[in-house]
Parts: C-alpha cells; structure tokens; sequence
C-alpha cells in the first residue's frame, strides 16, 4: 500500500494542521510501504539554510517514519520549491522532479504538483519560468535569509490577492495541456495536488479512457490518496 498527500502547507500558525501531519506519520503512514508528498508541503520554503525549529522538527518525524520502513518521496511545489538536499538528508525522503512518472499496481501512472498545467494563468506562468530558472534559483539561494524572508511574503500575499481576483477557470488546470502532458508521457492516470479540489476526472488521452486524480489540500480536513490492491480511494479525514 502507498499514500498519496499533497498541500498540507504546514506553518506554525496552523498547529491544528500540524498535529493532525504528526499523527498521521505515527499510525497510518507507518502501514505504507511508500509516502509522496507532491509539493507545497510548507507554506513557504526560503533555503534549507534558513530552516526553524518547526521545520527541523517536521524533519525528524519525516525521518523517523523513514527509519520504520516507510520510503519517503517529497516534490517541490510552488511554496516550497527551495527545499534542497540537505533538507532531504535530515528527514530522510528522496527529492522528485516534477513530473515524475512510476508504476503503481502495474499501471504507469505521472504524478505533478500540478501548477505547470495551469497555462491559463499567464502572469503566474512567466513568473514560474523565472523563479525556476537555474540561475534564478542560484540568485536566490544566496540572498540573504532577511532579503529571501522578505522576497517570500511579498510573493506569497500577491499570490493571494491575485488568487482571489482571478477566475476559477485561470487558477485551475488547461484540460488541452492535462491531455498533452499525459500524451507525451504515455500514461492513462494522472495523479496531482495545488488546485485544492480533490476529484477524479474522467478524460479521454489518445482515443483511449484516462482519469486525472486531484488531491485534497490539508485545510478544514487531512486528505490522502491510498493506493492498493482494491485500487484507488481517497478520502478525506478530521484534523
């Protein structure tokens, strides 16, 4: 059996999140033979040089289900697209590219955070392409922690006003490119998080019957996507 999680956005201003996260990794993650965790794990990501006491204790209760036997696979998101090796090292998870395609009960299956599948948002994709950039990324890894601190909540209270300003269909995926994306990776199961609205899409990719698996984001409930012999389920659960 393997678990699904994506969104959590785990801040110390949401304990309740947090707590929910901890006991999660001590009781049902402990029965999985792997854990993914497909992006904007933190809220904000500034550098693994610029790690808190809360994000080195998330660390080690990654690092602990980790030395249970869980394997631990963790991808950047657009919150915490920072996260780097040593980050990984301490809590013991393997860093993903996105996209990264896998077998899952004989079927090859791509899992996204999902946030490149949405083309509509123009601004946000330019800004994508710039942030993720690997000179971008080196720039930015060697600002100081106070400019990077700065830079974060900048991006991230724009982030939110523009969110709420744009419509639904802007923040949401382009079907043309979930279509696209899963042609060229020649997969019929796409499995991402970011847009927050946990659903199972039926789709057609190549003349032939697909689905897109959306996972639920960590807000009024936990969600997880369990994937075993009897298939896929996800359902959500109370903080």
């Amino acid at each position: 059996m393997i678990l699904l999680i994506s969104d959590l956005h785990l801040e110390e201003k949401r304990p309740d999140i947090t707590r929910a996260f901890l006991l999660f990794l001590a009781t049902r993650a402990r029965q999985a033979e792997a854990l993914y965790i497909l992006g904007d794990f933190f809220e904000v990501w500034i550098g693994d040089d610029g790690m808190t006491p809360f994000q080195h204790e998330i660390a080690r209760a990654l690092r602990e289900l980790s030395d249970a036997g869980t394997r631990i696979y963790l991808m950047h998101g657009n919150r915490d697209f920072l996260i780097g090796k040593r980050f990984c090292r301490e809590a013991g998870c393997i860093l993903l590219s996105d996209p990264h395609k896998l077998q899952i009960n004989g079927e090859p299956v791509l899992l996204m955070h999902g946030d490149s599948l949405c083309t509509l948002d123009v601004g946000y994709m330019k800004l994508r392409r710039w942030l993720r950039n690997p000179l971008s990324l080196l720039i930015l890894r060697n600002l100081p922690l106070s400019t990077r601190q700065k830079l974060a909540r900048k991006l991230r209270n724009e982030s939110r006003a523009q969110t709420r300003m744009k419509a639904s269909e802007i923040v949401d995926v382009t079907p043309e490119e979930v279509v696209k994306v899963m042609a060229a990776h020649d997969v019929r199961t796409l499995i991402h998080g970011h847009t927050h609205r946990p659903a199972v899409h039926e789709l057609e990719v190549n003349g032939q019957a697909a689905r897109r698996i959306v996972l639920g984001d960590w807000d009024r409930h936990g969600w997880a996507l369990q994937v075993d012999d009897e298939g896929f389920n996800q359902a959500p659960f109370e903080l």
